[in-house]
């Protein structure tokens, strides 16, 4: 009869699950997380539609995922787990708890803390660290940047804190909506005079009438081996400081380097 018995238990699963209640499990799991890319895919294409703020179409996002996980949960709650691996899921998650949760609750907690300071929105030009583009998405744990280079890199919330934040947003007005001001420095050597490079930097700042304000530079520093000048733009369109900064960097350089062979002749 033992023998019987454990043979019984034995097909009944590991810790007392059964067969059924495994099928169930990974049928949950799996029917979550498909929700979840349906439900996702949808709202950037409803956002995209109904011409959504990023800002708004990320925070829907996240409030139908913390509500998926939440109907997960409850789902499997309800297959009522044994005792034996209650205990054993409590040992694993205690110790991984005790191993992560002072990075991890902090990360939440500062995620919290963004969320309610704003330091900036999705959508807005940014530099965090050395790390610099358009935020594209913002959690309670991370947020990731679209950089130059078309990459998305994700920062979590702590080193959002710890790290030096900018925010080139620089007003907000209902004619002209976001205007961002970037800056950036460009060096030059003693070579070419004042003079000439204000009348480089007046030509190349002409070309661009389609912007908010006109470019402008203003000299920052200047030592025994060079000169460096910070460079001022305007745009209504983060992505387009992908394209505006290298385009003067390079309009300027090529007609510096044209004075120069001027001058070494």
């Amino acid at each position: 009869m033992s023998a019987v018995n454990q043979s019984s238990n034995s097909a009944d699963g590991f810790f007392g699950v059964s067969t059924t209640q495994i099928i169930s499990l990974i049928l949950i799991i799996v029917i979550a997380i498909v929700i979840e890319r349906i439900i996702t895919r949808y709202l950037s294409y409803f956002s995209k539609r109904a011409k959504l703020e990023l800002n708004t179409a990320n925070q829907l996002t996240l409030t139908f995922r913390i509500l998926i996980l939440i109907g997960a949960l409850l789902a499997i709650g309800r297959e009522g787990l044994s005792a034996d691996l209650l205990i054993s899921i409590s040992a694993v998650g205690g110790a991984a708890l005790g191993f992560a949760s002072q990075k991890t609750i902090g990360n939440f907690i500062a995620g919290l803390y963004l969320l309610a300071a704003r330091p900036f929105k999705v959508g807005d030009y940014v530099k965090i660290g050395t790390v610099e583009g358009i935020a594209q998405e913002i959690t309670l744990n991370y947020a990731k940047v679209l950089t130059s280079g078309n990459t998305l890199v994700a920062v979590s919330n702590l080193q959002l804190l710890d790290r030096d934040l900018t925010n080139y947003l620089y007003e907000t007005t209902p004619s002209r909506g976001n205007v961002y001001c970037y800056t950036f420095e460009i060096g030059f050597d003693h070579l070419v005079p004042t003079e000439k490079l204000s009348e480089i930097f007046d030509a190349v700042f002409a070309a661009y009438k389609d912007l908010p304000e006109r470019p402008f530079c203003t000299l920052v520093r200047s030592t025994a081996i060079e000169r460096v000048y910070m460079v001022y733009f305007y745009v209504t369109t983060p992505s387009d400081i992908f394209t505006i900064r290298p385009q003067i960097a390079d309009q300027v350089f090529r007609r510096w380097d044209e004075e120069r062979a001027k001058l070494k002749k």
